[in-house]
């Protein structure tokens, strides 16, 4: 293949891609030009209403407890866990002495966490009064 040829094969995909980023940025503009005719500009109605549906608040609303945020966090942290460990297992046999090290490596670092965990408290519930 020349480089002549060469060219002329990829001078189609760049007409295509040119083509392409140039409806799209048309298309992007118009649309945002006749939204701006079409839509309403009446804001008053919308400065003297309540931001959010429903009756108003009468009481300050329920505070979260920090806890639930500890437990998701460490939902994640386990569940990640075992993404990466379901490749291990699909290829545990070709992986051979090496890779069950690495991952007794990892499941070792991961129980140090939920051990530092434990030690800081973070499975102790305490509610806030």
């Amino acid at each position: 293949m020349s480089h002549s040829e060469l060219d002329s094969t990829y001078l189609g995909a760049f007409i295509i891609l040119l083509l392409a980023t140039c409806s799209f940025s048309l298309i992007t503009f118009l649309s945002s030009k006749i939204s701006k005719k079409l839509a309403n500009c009446n804001t008053e109605r919308l400065k003297v209403g309540f931001y959010e549906c429903g009756p108003t608040t009468v009481k300050q609303p329920n505070k979260i407890n920090i806890h639930y945020f500890f437990y998701g966090i460490l939902f994640i942290l386990f569940d990640v866990e075992v993404i990466f460990m379901y490749p291990w297992a699909v290829d545990f046999r070709l992986l051979g002495l090496f890779g069950l090290i690495e991952m007794l490596l990892f499941v070792a670092i991961l129980l140090i966490g939920f051990a530092y965990a434990w030690q800081k408290g973070v499975f102790k519930w305490q509610s806030i009064r």
